[in-house]
Formats: C-alpha cells, sequence, structure tokens
C-alpha cells in the first residue's frame, strides 16, 4: 500500500511537471507578437525576430536533451527532474523583464535548456516505478494531463499581458517544487548504482552497435509527425486559411489551444487502447493512419470558416495524440544505463526537428505553394514515421530491468 502511494505521489509530481513544462513551452507561440512589438519591432523584423527567438528555444531543448538526459543516467532521474523545472521556472519569470532582443534570446535558450529536462525524467521514473503490465497508465496520465498547460497558456495569454503570462509560468514551476519531498529515486536506478562497472548515461554508445543506432533513430522518426502537425499544420493555420479563400479571424493562439485540447483527448484513448490491445505499436498505426486522413482534409478541403480550422486543429491534435506513447515507446527500447539519456533525447531531437521541416516547408512553398508543400513534408514525415514503427518491437510489459552492454 505505502509503495502504491509513493507511485500515485511520483505520477501526480511528473503530470503536474509536465502540465507546467507544456504552459512555458507553448507560452511564447502564445504572446510572441505581443512581447516584440512591446519591444518595438513591426512588419519584417517582427516576422524575422518570431523565427529567431523560436529557433533558439528549440535549440535550447536540444542541447538540454543532451545535457538532463546524460546527468540522469549519472546523477540519478529525481535531480533531472526538479532541476529541470527550476530553471525553466526562473527563466520564464526573467523573461517578463526583457528589454532588448539580446536579452530575449538569451532568456528563451536558458528556457529551451530548461524545458528539455521534465518529460524525460518523468516518464523514465515513473516507467521504472510502476509494474511492467500497467505502467502506460502512468505515462498516459503525465501527458493527457500536461498537454493541458498549453490551454491554459492560451487562455492566460489572451486574458493578461505577455509579461504577466510569463511570470504565472515561472511561479507554477517554483510552486511545483514544493512537492519535491514525494519524489523518489526508481530501484532500478539504485540497481545500476551498485554495478559501478556498468557504465551510465554514455550517449555514444548508442552509435556503437547498429541494432542500438537503428532502434534509436526509429523512436525518434515515429514522433516526426507529431512535431510536423503541431510546427506546421496548427502554427501556420491562418496561411493555410488564407490560402482556401478565408482572410483573417484564424489565431494562432486559438488553433495551439484546440490542437492541444485534441492532444490530451487523443493521448488519454490512446494510452488506454495500448492497455486494452497490450500493444504500443498497433496504436501508433491506427493514429497515424489518422493523421494522414486528416491532413488530406484540412488542407485540400476549400469549405472552410474560422470555426471549421478550430474544430479540424483538434482533431489533428487528436490524430498526433500518442505522444505518450512515442515517448514510453523510447523508455522501454534500452537499459536502465542509459534509459534517460534516451527519454530525454529522443523527445527533444524530434522537437528539434520543427526547424528542418519547417524549413522544407518554406523552402518548398516558394515553387509550389503551401498546401503542397505541407502535403509533401507531411507525406514524408508520416512515411518515416510508419516504417520506423515497423523496424521497432513492441514493448508492452517488457522487464527493463537490464543493462546495456557496450
Amino acid at each position: 500500500m505505502k509503495q502504491d502511494k509513493r507511485v500515485i505521489v511520483l505520477i501526480v509530481v511528473a503530470a503536474l511537471g509536465y502540465f507546467v513544462d507544456i504552459y512555458d513551452l507553448i507560452v511564447f507561440n502564445v504572446v510572441k507578437n505581443e512581447s516584440l512589438k512591446h519591444l518595438g519591432f513591426i512588419g519584417n523584423d517582427l516576422k524575422k525576430y518570431e523565427i529567431y527567438l523560436f529557433n533558439l528555444q528549440m535549440t535550447g531543448m536540444l542541447v538540454g536533451g543532451l545535457l538532463w538526459g546524460i546527468m540522469g543516467d549519472k546523477k540519478g532521474r529525481v535531480s533531472v527532474l526538479f532541476g529541470s523545472i527550476f530553471l525553466y521556472s526562473i527563466a520564464n519569470i526573467a523573461n517578463a523583464f526583457v528589454t532588448t532582443i539580446d536579452q530575449y534570446a538569451f532568456v528563451r535558450f536558458i528556457a529551451g535548456i530548461g524545458l528539455a529536462g521534465e518529460l524525460g525524467a518523468g516518464i523514465t521514473l515513473v516507467a521504472e516505478n510502476m509494474p511492467k503490465e500497467k505502467r502506460g497508465f502512468g505515462t498516459m496520465i503525465i501527458v493527457t494531463f500536461g498537454a493541458l498547460g498549453a490551454v491554459v497558456a492560451s487562455l492566460v495569454g489572451k486574458s493578461f499581458g505577455w509579461q504577466t503570462t510569463y511570470i504565472v509560468g515561472g511561479c507554477l514551476g517554483l510552486g511545483l517544487l514544493l512537492l519535491r519531498a514525494g519524489a523518489y529515486e526508481s530501484g532500478m536506478y539504485q540497481n545500476l548504482l551498485q554495478n559501478s562497472h556498468i557504465k551510465r548515461g554514455n550517449f555514444f554508445s548508442l552509435f556503437k552497435k547498429s541494432s542500438l543506432f537503428l532502434k534509436y533513430v526509429s523512436c525518434i522518426l515515429i514522433g516526426l509527425p507529431i512535431w510536423y502537425a503541431i510546427g506546421v499544420l496548427v502554427n501556420l493555420s491562418p496561411r493555410f486559411a488564407e490560402a482556401n479563400g478565408l482572410v483573417g479571424g484564424v489565431d494562432v493562439a486559438d488553433s495551439v489551444m484546440f490542437a492541444y485540447l485534441g492532444l490530451s483527448v487523443g493521448d488519454l484513448l490512446s494510452g488506454l487502447l495500448s492497455q486494452f490491445m497490450r500493444s504500443r505499436k498497433k496504436v501508433v498505426f491506427l493514429y497515424l493512419g489518422l493523421s494522414f486522413l486528416l491532413m488530406l482534409v484540412y488542407l485540400f478541403n476549400k469549405e472552410v470558416s474560422v470555426l471549421y480550422y478550430k474544430w479540424m486543429c483538434f482533431g489533428i491534435g487528436f490524430a498526433t495524440g500518442y505522444w505518450a506513447l512515442f515517448v514510453t515507446i523510447a523508455s522501454e527500447q534500452f537499459g536502465t544505463n542509459i534509459r534517460s539519456t534516451v527519454t530525454n533525447t529522443v523527445p527533444n531531437f524530434v522537437r528539434g526537428a520543427v526547424v528542418p521541416i519547417t524549413l522544407s516547408f518554406a523552402s518548398l512553398s516558394i515553387s509550389v505553394g503551401v498546401i503542397i508543400s505541407a502535403f509533401w513534408v507531411g507525406l514524408v514525415c508520416l512515411l518515416l514515421a510508419f516504417v520506423a514503427t515497423l523496424y521497432i518491437k513492441d514493448s508492452f510489459s517488457k522487464d527493463l530491468n537490464y543493462f546495456e552492454i557496450d
């Protein structure tokens, strides 16, 4: 009974942490226009710095994913969980007081580093502490609840000023640190510490064996359609509306909010389906197929309205709501001594992939237009994810108490 209560506390802490993580990840997209205008940027300068700051944040997440992942295997999962929360909370409070674009850029980079650690640490802790047949429920709760952080970010951003919105996110994170006493390391990690001859957090070991390398790359590719959907279809929804004859009225903040509502519902259902079907892969295939169908409808239907785009963003979010499964799959594919490194880097490499995805979309759209460009980029992402899912082994109820030996 005591063990069950401790696991519940872990799930609550990880879920709340991911809620704040998603809030702070999305908040820039919600308040970027208002904040940059406040700093004196308009027109093309505003658009240029939107992209610049977003790319710096995502670059920070790539760096942070690697740093926090290795630290999680070397120093422990709990230290990463709360260290990352502390860093991105302080960064977002500082963001409210920037007065120059250089300050803004520095703070978004630091925030990106902090945002990279919470999800991987939380998923790893829960996966290692729950019974193998039930751990999908734990990761499902974390991501389902956490995705609602984007909804709250959108609502706060539309109701208050950009500075207040950043401060709220930072204070939520600092408040969460009060729950630190309830978190504890997993028995698997404690067992790892007793085997001092086993190398921990060796990122380059993933490249020494072709089997490990192909598994690692496959785990990353499975998540590409999720951030294609968020980074292109949702974040650029006003451009697709205009291309289909609807000028004005489509608000990115609303698109993000509806997409993450859908993502939350989709994650809840995908987690339940995974437990019911006793398979991760079957559910991922189902969601990839639904994502393809909704992408076609979203891009090529000409009978559009503002309400239509809200519901389509909800549907697209729902169809990409296998984020919990995706991160869980990555965590379950590798041994305890490299698990944190993988679970932290994989989702952040996927998030970082939004940069080449959006650049490919922008480059291709010059010659073929936004609709066709989005179709081809999306199709490539979906095909890569499909092949990667075929390659990996289904990890449902897999025993995670083992090591990867160089």
